[in-house]
């Protein structure tokens, strides 16, 4: 799959979000060990003092909170360490080579780009991870010298570094995952419930790139994501959600919006089963969090038997149920409080857990 990459954002200056990207790192080369021996006034015979060479710095990517994005890898894939320095005569051992340290946004995945292995989660602030070991330094001659071998000539050159091919996938750490279909409200409603501003418009996929928004319920504040809109499909490929389905896996909670409005075309309870199995098959983890079910744009619909259809599919579910109008304010604030309630409820019960 192509890699997350908005080209008319960069053209107009609006900030990109880039959520996949391969990046090479080469931790640096070991220096090589000297060949030398001592030349002294009035020592004719001196002994090996070949130096050993320095050891290569290492590469470390650091989970970083000034990073949400992963477009800074976009124009530099490659990140090299330097290699350690020479030894020198006299026992002189060469410098190391200093590490160098690549900041990634926290919730970012690493895979080794050639054989999809998982190799690191940065999921919190500070965390870090040495992506590729420097080279060993090599072993200057003086290193070789016995009671029986006193002017050795063996030395050896430095290891090469580490040089791998990573896939860098982001998934955002948000608490609450808005899904539903493209044009159901999700980003109007996160404009109610936070101080985000995504853009708004009466047409499907208005939602390029994830949202996060700060909810506040009394004294409690959690963070909601708004995923672009789902299709049939997804999980292939089809539309948006391939590319995004990835940030709802760490949410705490998910809210199902099914546009429940006439101008949707769309039967809402078919629109529950779509989304409901296009989260199956992308992951069956997916489908047993806890989820909130919202039949949204209630100020649209005239036909209260859309709104009983979700409720009726939340029911099967076991999942409590809202009508809602982001519109209008109705049911919102009920909501705001139910959201805050139910990720309060998940931390109450894990203290008990770890407790007991």
């Amino acid at each position: 799959m192509p890699p997350s990459f908005f080209l008319p954002s960069l053209f107009f200056g609006v900030p990109v979000f880039i959520d996949e990207v391969i990046i090479t790192v080469k931790a640096g080369d070991g220096g090589n060990g000297c060949l030398a021996f001592r030349r002294e006034k009035f020592v004719p015979r001196g002994g090996p003092s070949g130096g050993d060479g320095g050891h290569g710095g290492n590469v470390i990517l650091k989970a970083s909170t000034h990073h949400n994005t992963l477009l800074h890898f976009r124009f530099n894939p490659e990140h090299t360490a330097e290699r350690g320095k020479h030894g020198e005569g006299s026992n002189r051992t060469g410098k190391d080579g200093p590490d160098i340290e690549v900041p990634v946004p926290v919730g970012t995945v690493i895979y080794n780009a050639e054989t999809g292995e998982q190799l690191f989660d940065f999921a919190s602030p500070g965390d870090r991870w040495i992506a590729a070991k420097g080279g060993r330094g090599g072993r200057g001659n003086a290193r070789f010298a016995t009671s029986t071998h006193q002017a050795p000539t063996e030395h050896e050159e430095g290891k090469p570094g580490e040089l791998i091919k990573l896939k860098l996938e982001l998934k955002l750490l948000a608490d609450v995952g808005l899904v539903g279909f493209p044009n159901a409200g999700k980003s109007t409603l996160i404009s109610r419930l936070s101080a985000a501003r995504p853009k708004i418009a009466d047409y499907p996929f208005t939602t390029l790139e994830p949202n996060l928004g700060v909810v506040q319920a009394g004294d409690h504040t959690f963070v909601m994501a708004d995923i672009p809109g789902l299709i049939e499909g997804a999980h292939e490929g089809h539309g948006l959600g391939m590319q995004f389905l990835r940030h709802v896996e760490r949410t705490r909670l998910l809210v199902h919006l099914v546009d429940v409005s006439e101008f949707s075309g769309r039967e809402p309870a078919h629109d529950f089963e779509v989304i409901l199995s296009e989260l199956r098959e992308f992951s069956e983890e997916m489908l047993a969090k806890p989820m909130i079910v919202l039949a949204s744009k209630i100020d649209a619909c005239q036909d209260p038997a859309r709104i009983e259809a979700v409720s009726a599919k939340a029911r099967e579910h076991g999942s409590p149920f809202f009508a809602i109008s982001s519109v209008t304010g109705a049911g919102i604030e009920e909501l705001r409080f139910a959201l805050s309630n139910a990720l309060l409820e998940q931390e109450k019960d894990a203290t008990i857990s770890v407790g007991s």
